[in-house]
């Protein structure tokens, strides 16, 4: 058995549960495929390999020592969720090296029907899965969050990894690949990643350009515009997907991902889409 992305720690229980509805027990997971090392999408894995010594961890190259030694990870986690840290994300722990599988950028996957695809612009050890067989893309964080069909898809930017132009080829690249459906992480299975891709694409530029010309104005506008783009986010995304709306962005500030996008446009003061 497969599984993509087991999230946190404090996630382990109900990921136990939904896999016994479905007739499945997690011992029975032999690969476990990793689109990237933030806890909010690998956080377990280290609980998952010690209680399963025959699981294979599959994870890109960069990202294969963040899950050795978590401790510098489970550091900068720790600076942006303050108290919050372990109520969230729960106990990390290393997977024991001789269990890791690390990708290397050209290589095809971990298994033959299951291809790996280079995706940075969210991290820049980010990988996505396409099953061949059905056409479907496990793509993490590749295509942004998106709360439900209906709603728009949101730009999770949050530092410090946001590359924009590597995104944008990320996004050109799942739609040269063409998959006929894609699971978001952030949340659940979706058609039309190809429109969805050249949606975010779009939302990417725009972003990028609020935040630049907010810059450009100074820190003060930056700052009010970024408080005004957290309420935004929740109004705008609200009728869609009601109170949820909250709880998701109670964890994960719109403003955290204004602060991403602004790095990157610190860091990049030339960069235009």
């Amino acid at each position: 058995m497969v599984l993509v992305d087991p999230g946190p720690s404090t996630g382990l229980a109900r990921l136990e549960e939904r896999a016994a509805a479905a007739g499945l027990a997690l011992a029975d997971v032999r690969h476990l495929c990793l689109t990237h090392v933030h806890l909010d999408h690998a956080g377990a894995a280290g609980h998952l390999a010690t209680a399963n010594p025959r699981l294979r961890v599959h994870v890109h190259i960069d990202g294969a020592p963040h899950i050795a030694d978590p401790e510098r990870l489970v550091s900068s986690t720790r600076r942006t969720f303050g108290d919050a840290h372990d109520r969230l994300w729960g106990e990390v722990r290393p997977v024991p090296r001789h269990q890791i599988d690390p990708w290397n950028p050209g290589d095809r996957g971990p298994l033959s029907w299951l291809r790996a695809i280079p995706t940075p612009g969210h991290a820049g050890h980010h990988i996505s899965y396409l099953d061949e067989t059905v056409g479907t893309l496990a793509a993490g964080d590749a295509l942004g969050i998106l709360l439900d069909d209906r709603a728009p898809v949101h730009p999770a930017t949050p530092p410090p990894g946001v590359d924009v132009g590597a995104w944008l080829e990320t996004l050109e690249r799942i739609r040269s690949v063409g998959p006929e459906r894609a699971v978001w992480t952030h949340f659940g299975l979706h058609d039309d990643p190809v429109g969805r891709a050249a949606e975010f694409s779009e939302t990417l530029r725009g972003f990028h350009a609020r935040v630049s010309e907010a810059v450009a104005l100074g820190e003060s506008a930056a700052d009010a515009d970024a408080e005004a783009f957290e309420v935004e986010v929740r109004e705008r995304l609200r009728p869609f997907h009601g109170d949820e709306v909250d709880r998701y962005f109670d964890v994960f500030a719109a403003a955290t991902d204004y602060a991403g996008m602004r790095r990157f446009v610190d860091k990049n003061p030339e960069w235009r889409s």
